[in-house]
Parts: structure tokens; sequence; C-alpha cells
């Protein structure tokens, strides 16, 4: 049964889940800096909404990729503390995704700032 308490209650463990990412993945305090500088320098350069559509794009699948990785690697160490080849091979695969996700992020950031900068 639908209940504005408990959606409530599922954004504060969202919340929460969204802490521990920052509180505990250095690569996410990085992410977190580019982001800011991404969006300074898109409000700077007054970049259109069209851009602001490819930027939010890219942002957002950098930051998804990253909290399913800490997911991922969370339960991981959990379920099996010594680190065994499949569960290597399972965070390196979700660490790829994250390095994917950069990396698309930044030849979109490239394709949308290049023709703001060169005019």
């Amino acid at each position: 049964m639908f209940s504005i308490a408990q959606r409530v209650k599922s954004f504060g463990h969202a919340l929460r889940g969204l802490g521990f990412v920052l509180r505990t993945q250095h690569n996410a305090w990085i992410h977190l800096a580019l982001t800011t500088v991404v969006v300074i320098a898109g409000l700077w350069l007054g970049i259109e909404a069209s851009d602001w559509r490819w930027i939010v794009l890219a942002i957002a699948l950098v930051w998804i990729a990253e909290i399913a990785n800490t997911a991922f690697e969370h339960l991981c160490d959990v379920v099996q503390p010594d680190l065994h080849p499949s569960v290597k091979a399972t965070k390196d695969i979700a660490a790829g995704a994250v390095l994917a996700a950069a990396i698309a992020a930044a030849i979109i950031g490239l394709l949308v700032f290049l023709p703001y900068l060169s005019s």
C-alpha cells in the first residue's frame, strides 16, 4: 500500500546511501569536484539549454556508474572478504563501467564546450 511516510523514509535511505558514497569513495570526491567545475564553466560560458541536457546526462551517467560500483564493491567485501578471483573480476568490471562512463562524459564535455571556447 502506498504511504507518504514510507516514500519519505525511502528517500532517507537513498540519501544515506549517497552519503556513504561521498564519505568512503575518493573517486566520488573527484567526480564531485569535476561536476562543480563543469557546472561553473557551463554557467560562465552561458551554454544553451540543449547543451545543458547533454551535460546533465553526462554527469548523471558518471554518478550512476560510481554509485553502482560502490554498491558492488561493498557487497563483494561483505559476502567474500577474502579476495576471490571472481570477486576481483566483478570489482574490475564495475570499475570499468565507471571508466567507460567517465570517458563518454569527457567526450560529451568536449563536444559541448569546444564550440563555446573557440568562438
